[in-house]
């Protein structure tokens, strides 16, 4: 691939549409870093519905139908495909999407660029795109869903620190999930209080839910009548806590073979050592059979048979502010076991939807599962499912996430004007 071909470029950069109104209202440009479908497709069709005329920037793994659905958005697909290749093949792909998007920065006539996710070379993002937005006179929202992924992930760095305060200070209006994301922001970074706004994380709306029953989903993955069914979901990386939930749930199962553990998801790149250390850990011991492994990636129209299978999601994270799996997990009725890290417990009725563990301790948490299948929730589990799922549904609605958010597009435009 030469990176020469300047006529090329031109033409890749030129396939930018120029977009024109659609209904009177605020013009807002959505920017996804061309990931996290389940929060795009619910912020931007609940945004859709505030006579808002919306650009939502993104790639193939955003684009669906929800993104065709309303006269009020229009999707652009400038991301393409992440798709395997050469080394050159994937920088020359980074590289059109990058000169795309400054292009439409320039032409375009939203007043908000809202930037969701930033993407694949977060310091560039952080300082020159944000200082272009800016020369380009936009008002800039960011939702930090993690206000520093780094110290979460212990890869921090000083570089990493500076980066991300440049971009806090250059955004006119921070979202966030939880007070305590809000005071980290405030304390660690210095960002004014006043340019925060805590919102309610919306719940995943794009997972399917059909009339497939918890005893039809058990018996499609070979799990037997009475079996109790411990799931952990998701992503495989360190601050998740899987090796705790694994030493914990085979502390538990030669004792009760009747119990279960799902483990559906696929490592981070980098993180393939930190699972084989796990699978060793569940290979050499006498219960690995009540252990079920779907060590891959879980698609949308997949995931509705794991936590339906489920009588108990497992959160037994390390470090996090908040998760989305949590809501997921609500947003089925499913009970939830969760370490007592960040703000996990705010959404934790003991007794009602779920309960805490200490985080790092193997044993408390499988004291917290043995108490769950022991407990008059897990007994009353079908009845208890609609009120689980009702209060999540309010809690986290979009609608109030979309009015919150509109709210604050309009008092940055009417304090520009």
């Amino acid at each position: 691939m030469s990176f020469s071909s300047s006529s090329v470029l031109a033409r890749e950069i030129s396939d930018v549409p120029n977009t024109t109104p659609v209904t009177p209202g605020m013009k807002v440009a959505v920017l996804t870093g061309g990931f996290d479908k389940p929060y795009t497709v619910g912020l931007t069709l609940a945004l859709a519905t505030q006579n808002l005329r919306l650009d939502v920037i993104g790639g193939d793994d955003v684009d669906s139908p929800d993104m065709h659905s309303s006269g009020n958005l229009n999707f652009l697909n400038l991301r393409g495909t992440k798709g395997k290749g050469s080394l050159a093949a994937k920088v020359w792909r980074v590289l059109i999407y990058h000169a795309r998007l400054l292009r439409y920065a320039a032409v375009s006539e939203a007043q908000i660029f809202h930037i969701l996710w930033n993407n694949k070379f977060e310091f560039f993002d952080r300082t020159v795109l944000m200082l272009y937005y800016k020369l380009l006179g936009k008002k800039i929202v960011r939702t930090a869903h993690n206000v520093n992924a780094g110290k979460r992930d212990s890869n921090d760095s000083l570089l990493n620190r500076i980066t991300l305060r440049v971009q806090y200070h250059l955004s006119d209006h921070i979202f966030v999930h939880t007070e305590k994301m809000k005071r980290e922001l405030l304390h660690e970074f210095d960002v004014q209080e006043q340019a925060v706004t805590v919102i309610p994380f919306g719940i995943n709306n794009s997972v399917p839910n059909t009339a497939l029953t918890p005893r039809a989903a058990k018996r499609r993955l070979g799990i037997e009548d009475g079996g109790k069914t411990v799931l952990f979901f998701g992503a495989i990386r360190p601050y998740k806590g899987l090796e705790y939930l694994v030493d914990g749930f085979l502390q538990l199962a030669a004792d009760h073979p009747e119990y279960r553990l799902i483990i559906a998801g696929q490592p981070m790149k980098g993180y393939g050592k930190y699972l084989e250390g796990i699978q060793r850990t569940i290979d050499s011991h006498t219960s690995s059979g009540q252990v079920i492994q779907k060590i891959q990636f879980i698609p949308d129209d997949e995931t509705e048979l794991y936590f339906k299978a489920a009588d108990v999601l497992a959160l037994p994270y390390t470090h996090v502010f908040q998760s989305g799996v949590l809501f997921l997990a609500h947003s089925f009725g499913l009970p939830v076991v969760a370490a007592d890290v960040g703000s996990l417990k705010d959404d934790i009725v003991e007794g009602w939807n779920g309960y805490l563990c200490k985080p790092c301790d193997s044993g408390n948490l499988a004291r917290a599962i043995k108490r769950y299948f022991e407990s008059d929730l897990f007994r009353t589990l079908d009845s208890q499912r609609r009120a689980i799922r009702d209060r999540a549904n309010q809690q986290h609605s979009w609608d109030a996430v979309g009015e919150i958010t509109r709210s604050v597009y309009a008092r940055l435009t009417a304090r520009a004007s």
